[in-house]
């Protein structure tokens, strides 16, 4: 799409979305995402030269966005997180591991992030030609009653043997059980690095019975979610992955923390690029690249696809992580999304907020 196609697919929200500036943040002060961004920021951190070469292989290997410094990432690790009848039932050929990865290749992106067998079983075949990212804990939704906890079901060592680029995993920030999650991210990565894997971070929010109050789900409030960045980089996460901020005043309301009023009143004002840019401010300013997820599967996943692709890019993010919205579709459905967020990359006129 050029950008007369993605500007009448944000209908009313284009001018907002489009046009908008960051005062509060500026882009000056951030470390934004470009061709040269392993060698401008990431070569001046502690991480080793084989983590250099792996991240080089997630922006310039493969995928319509090589060589922009912006992701396009497949991510397929619902058949644990949300079951993989209701995953994949909808389209069956993605029980077949190979099928995923296909749709990855054809799809146009960077790396593809799965499970240890889906990705192992495959490994000989596609390890060089696609990143994998592997990911090494998961929440299982067959425990009766459901719990909401990663544990580990794979090693570092088991992705390096198979060849990927990087290991990912998930800690869920403010549920009773992740200082125990920390710890054992906090040491997976460790020995990522050591091995020269990069280190993908999904920072996300669990606690049904103190996040959900009067109504209203802070599970996406922009001061709970970027605080959750900031300890994700904390451990030395090399991307971070997080949801689009829906809300805001997570810690005033709520009743619990620290914060500032000038995050609310001068940083992080109620526009949702002003909401990511503080994301990416939690991410060392940028140094630390920020990922979006695409969110759930549901009636308007073109456009809403845009959308967030949109968010992202201006806000100074690295890219889109998105799954649902491109495997529960028709196959060329499921490329014509991917590429729709990967063309809102490729727009030179789209630039930072």
């Amino acid at each position: 799409m050029n950008f007369e196609e993605i500007k009448n697919m944000l209908g009313s929200d284009a001018d907002k979305l489009l046009n908008h500036v960051c005062t509060g943040i500026p882009k000056e002060n951030i470390h934004h995402p470009g061709p040269d961004f392993v060698d401008r920021v990431f070569r001046h951190s502690d991480r080793n030269n084989l983590v250099l070469n792996n991240m080089e292989r997630l922006f310039s290997q493969t995928g319509r966005l090589s060589g922009t410094g912006y992701l396009s990432i497949l991510p397929v690790d619902q058949g644990i997180e949300h079951t993989a009848s209701a995953s994949f039932a909808v389209n069956p050929s993605y029980f077949d591991p190979e099928n995923i990865i296909k749709l990855a290749i054809n799809g146009g992106c960077s790396g593809v992030a799965s499970t240890l067998g889906i990705l192992g079983s495959v490994a000989r075949n596609y390890a060089h030609k696609i990143p994998f990212i592997v990911k090494i804990n998961h929440n299982e939704l067959l425990t009766k009653p459901a719990l909401s906890d990663q544990t580990l079901f794979a090693n570092v060592e088991q992705a390096f043997d198979m060849g990927a680029a990087a290991v990912g995993a998930t800690i869920y920030f403010g549920s009773p059980e992740s200082r125990r999650q920390i710890q054992e991210i906090s040491e997976s990565f460790r020995y990522a690095h050591e091995l020269g894997l990069v280190c993908v971070l999904w920072c996300y929010l669990r606690n049904k019975e103190e996040f959900i109050r009067d109504g209203k789900d802070y599970h996406t409030a922009n001061d709970l979610e970027s605080q959750a960045n900031y300890l994700g980089v904390t451990i030395e996460a090399d991307i971070i992955k997080q949801k689009l901020s829906t809300l805001n005043r997570g810690f005033l309301d709520l009743n619990f923390g620290k914060t500032d009023k000038l995050v609310y009143e001068k940083l992080a004002p109620d526009n949702p690029i002003d909401w990511n840019r503080y994301q990416v401010a939690n991410c060392y300013m940028g140094r630390i690249g920020l990922i979006n997820s695409g969110g759930e599967a549901g009636g308007n996943d073109l456009q809403d696809a845009v959308t967030a692709a949109v968010i992202n890019k201006r806000s100074g993010g690295m890219g889109l992580i998105l799954g649902r919205k491109a495997f529960k579709k028709p196959t060329p459905e499921g490329i014509k999304i991917l590429n729709a967020v990967q063309d809102v990359y490729l727009c030179q006129d789209i630039t930072l907020a």
